[in-house]
């Protein structure tokens, strides 16, 4: 029987896992479809703007930049994919872990593209859903493939590790 603190770090490594999935998608959609993929500098320029009270920004590019955004932007990302880990394995049926089914982890990876949707693009200047972008559908659709890219991250890292918390 895993020990609680186990059972978080195995979920934090597949968190990490779905993440670095992620970013892997990111660099290959750039180089192979040119589409770049976000700064996480801005995600710590938005972080680091709300101890000021300042949550919503007209253009997040055009803010003043903030130290250590990068830095911070970063190990926000990461830090998300995370908190989306454990959010899914406390939905999850109780058996995920030992039996991931690649569904399930799909369909949360879906659900997940709520939160740029609905919190960072409107935050950033981007309008809800990316709707003040050049091209709002071709941004969504990005955004949604890249969070399917997150489930599957989901489903792969948690197949990969799951010999460790439930034995072979």
């Amino acid at each position: 029987m895993p020990t609680p603190l186990s059972l978080l770090l195995h979920v934090a490594a597949i968190g990490i896992g779905a993440t670095l999935l992620m970013d892997g998608w990111a660099v290959l959609r750039k180089q192979l479809l040119g589409v770049p993929s976000l700064d996480y500098a801005l995600l710590g320029r938005w972080v680091g703007h709300m101890p000021r009270g300042r949550f919503y920004h007209p253009a997040i590019g055009q803010a003043a930049p903030v130290r250590g955004e990068r830095v911070m932007g970063w190990l926000l990302h990461y830090l998300t994919g995370i908190v989306f880990a454990v959010a899914f394995v406390l939905l999850a049926d109780s058996g995920w872990l030992c039996r991931p089914t690649c569904v399930a982890a799909l369909i949360f990876g879906m659900v997940t593209v709520l939160a740029p949707f609905l919190l960072m693009q409107p935050a950033f200047g981007l309008g809800i859903a990316a709707a003040k972008t050049a091209n709002p559908t071709k941004a969504r659709l990005h955004s949604l493939l890249t969070h399917l890219v997150f489930g599957v991250g989901l489903y792969v890292t948690a197949f990969l590790l799951h010999p460790f918390l439930c034995g072979a």
